[in-house]
């Protein structure tokens, strides 16, 4: 447990994505890097610190602000696509952005005009922004971390943790409340007088997202920097189905990539049963009917995540968010949560039975895919996504307003 080094100053410009098709495009490039190390920084638990400076460097983190702002403004279906891609390479490389793409969402919703011109600018020049949002040590989950009046600005007292891309973040956006109960999400910069982040996540999956503890001690910040968060749950916004559309994107990349090892081993390394009769492992008829099954889990998974997709981009194209519309987009996004968490899970397994026992060998550290879709499925429960989807659709209620649906 080691309290961490600041992130470097942007030294130069991000790249500027102009297009849906050129991120696409660029994140295949960058995903074969991230796959080359992948496996060993898993295992030595080596945070990825150059390999998020070329990242955030590439234009991918800036690809959501609106045009109008300078962004590409990609689709809802290339977003989910584009942490797919890299997810499949790295788990981990891809969780980390996830709350910097909510911080932007959370500031095209709540932000003023003047906020978004700023943060928008930091966004596309390649600064990260990382998250200090989840408490522990509390059976509820009303938030503690403080916000006070202090002169002409505020001071924050308080402890977060699950703080994934804070140790890499150059602002880190922080829920606090008031003494009112009225939540803010502030945008607090990382090298501020009063913050201490310590390394102390020990999760067996995930192991380099860097989701340790941040605490805040009369940490001073400005007006400009809080962006009222209450309001963005108090009327339908998308925010909610936002959120879960980036943790499905994360678990088909994971799902891909477990399915990709799964293909290469057979083909490379497994043995046929010794019942089957045939001379290689792919030629082995319950070994394909197994791995037929998990292509048609892991493809229909996808398809739900697209259409998921596709229904948030038709919410954005409409000047009001009425509560029927964002239910819909809620409801749908759920859809395919359930699925991308169960073929997550199951590709992650599946690579093992279909490889065999050679496949378990640590210093392949194939088991790095399970590890890590198990981890990360556990954000929210599966469960309640089943019991909004059959409230809604037997009874017409409408999903709750969280970042949980």
């Amino acid at each position: 447990m080691t309290a961490i080094k600041q992130a470097a100053p942007v030294q130069q410009t991000a790249h500027r994505i102009a297009s849906d098709e050129e991120a696409l495009a660029v994140a295949r490039q960058f995903a074969e890097r991230f796959a080359v190390g992948a496996a060993w920084r898993d295992s030595e638990r080596q945070l990825p610190w150059a390999e998020l400076d070329s990242y955030s460097q590439s234009g991918l983190w800036g690809i959501t602000v609106p045009r109008e702002y300078g962004g590409a403004g990609v689709s809802h279906v290339t977003l989910a696509e584009v942490i797919a891609i890299i997810s499949a390479a790295d788990g981990s490389l891809s969780q980390i952005p996830q709350n910097h793409y909510y911080a932007l969402e959370v500031l095209r919703v709540g932000g003023s005009e003047a906020q978004k011109q700023f943060f928008y600018r930091l966004a596309l020049d390649g600064h990260r922004f990382g998250n200090a949002l989840a408490e522990i040590g509390h059976k509820d989950f009303k938030r503690r971390t403080r916000i006070e009046a202090d002169g002409d600005g505020y001071r924050i007292n308080g402890k977060k943790f699950y703080c994934t891309g804070a140790i890499f973040a150059h602002w880190i956006p922080t829920l606090v409340v008031d003494e009112h109960e009225d939540s803010y999400l502030a945008f607090v910069p990382r090298h501020s007088e009063g913050i201490t982040i310590t390394d102390d996540w020990d999760g067996f999956g995930q192991r380099v997202t860097g989701s340790g503890s941040v605490e805040f001690r009369q940490v001073r910040v400005q007006p400009e920097w809080l962006v009222p968060f209450k309001a963005s749950f108090d009327r339908p916004t998308t925010i909610g189905p936002f959120a879960q559309l980036l943790h499905c994107a994360i678990d088909i990349g994971q799902a891909r990539g477990a399915y990709g090892e799964t293909l290469h081993y057979i083909r490379d390394f497994a043995r046929p049963w010794i019942d089957a009769g045939v001379e290689q492992a792919s030629q082995d008829p319950l070994l394909l009917e197994r791995l037929g099954r998990l292509h048609v889990r892991v493809h229909a998974a996808q398809s739900l995540l697209q259409r998921a997709g596709r229904v948030l981009d038709q919410l954005y194209e409409a000047p009001l968010h009425a509560a029927e519309a964002i239910a819909q987009a809620s409801v749908a996004v759920a859809e395919a949560k359930v699925l991308t968490t169960e073929v997550a899970l199951l590709a992650g397994n599946q690579l093992f039975e279909l490889a065999g026992t050679s496949a378990t060998q640590g210093g392949r550290n194939l088991d790095r895919y399970w590890r890590n879709a198990r981890t990360h499925t556990l954000h929210d429960p599966v469960r309640w996504k089943f019991h909004a989807i059959g409230n809604y659709y037997l009874n017409d209620v409408l999903p709750p307003r969280h970042g949980a649906l």
